[in-house]
């Protein structure tokens, strides 16, 4: 299994933004602005979540900054979907609208930092258009660490260490480097998706020995600060550089534990079929 390949098992499980009630970012409204939308989204529905970010961003009890980061989420939900293009017309709005909504150039530069992360985002999800990513995520970099958010400065160092090849490990460095200057769970909780990126990054160039210890940091940020989908996702990243090292005892009880939890997680059978020999049921 290549990495892209296992990120997006790992990435639709969760490992890279799965929400729930964790506090992040006490300064000012952040806290209560990323509880919300971890409360709006639910990434296996994301046509449930486009319509509650619409009515968020409709929403005139909001205020004008509020509205414009339940627009960025819109957007998200419906690049999800498969719909590029109007996903980036909405970014272009909200990004057009934002210099006259915002009162300060802190909250200017947090819906910007959204808007670029959202656009590099989407055109990451295009293999054609993913180098267009680079420079758009790269600036939301920037936007977010003028905003004096850490959650955002994370979120698009992790997309840059997932996309800019060549330069993952440089990107996932500054990325450590930020969490450790960070007591927030809810901001810690970006060492799972960080360490595990890099993990499989490592594992397709061949050191599997250093893919084990990003997957084995993952488990631990995953067990203090994550949700039990990233705890579940991040053991199995594990079990399967445990058979990349021949491992085969180790990685075989490990997923035999996983499959008591979920029997029908065909990623942990595809596992499973290839350490007993077993015909595969999935791509291993």
């Amino acid at each position: 299994m290549s990495a892209r390949s296992a990120l997006n098992r790992c990435n639709d499980g969760g490992v890279d933004d799965s929400t729930d009630q964790v506090p992040a970012e006490p300064s000012r409204h952040r806290g209560d602005e990323q509880q919300m939308i971890d409360r709006l989204w639910d990434f296996s529905d994301p046509a449930a979540s486009e319509e509650r970010f619409r009515e968020a961003a409709d929403d005139d009890t909001h205020t004008s900054h509020v509205r414009a980061v339940m627009a960025t989420q819109l957007a998200r939900a419906i690049g999800i979907q498969g719909r590029a293009a109007e996903a980036l017309d909405v970014l272009d709005g909200v990004a057009a609208a934002v210099t006259a909504a915002e009162d300060t150039e802190r909250d200017a530069a947090e819906v910007r930092a959204r808007v670029a992360i959202e656009r590099g985002r989407i055109l990451a999800a295009d293999p054609e258009r993913r180098p267009e990513a680079i420079p758009v995520l790269t600036r939301g970099v920037r936007e977010a660490a003028l905003a004096g958010s850490p959650f955002l400065v994370l979120d698009a160092l992790h997309m840059l260490a997932l996309n800019d090849a060549g330069h993952e490990e440089e990107w996932a460095t500054e990325g450590f480097d930020v969490l450790a200057g960070s007591r927030d769970p809810r901001v810690l909780r970006w060492g799972v998706a960080l360490h595990n990126n890099l993990g499989w990054t490592k594992h397709d160039a061949g050191d599997a020995v250093a893919a084990l210890h990003h997957f084995e940091k993952a488990v631990e940020a995953a067990d203090r600060y994550g949700t039990a989908e990233q705890q579940h996702v991040a053991r199995w990243s594990v079990g399967r550089a445990l058979r990349t090292l021949d491992r085969r005892d180790e990685a075989l009880e490990l997923q035999r534990e996983l499959a008591r939890a979920r029997p029908d997680d065909p990623y942990v059978q595809a596992e499973l079929a290839a350490l007993t020999e077993a015909e595969p049921t999935i791509e291993a």
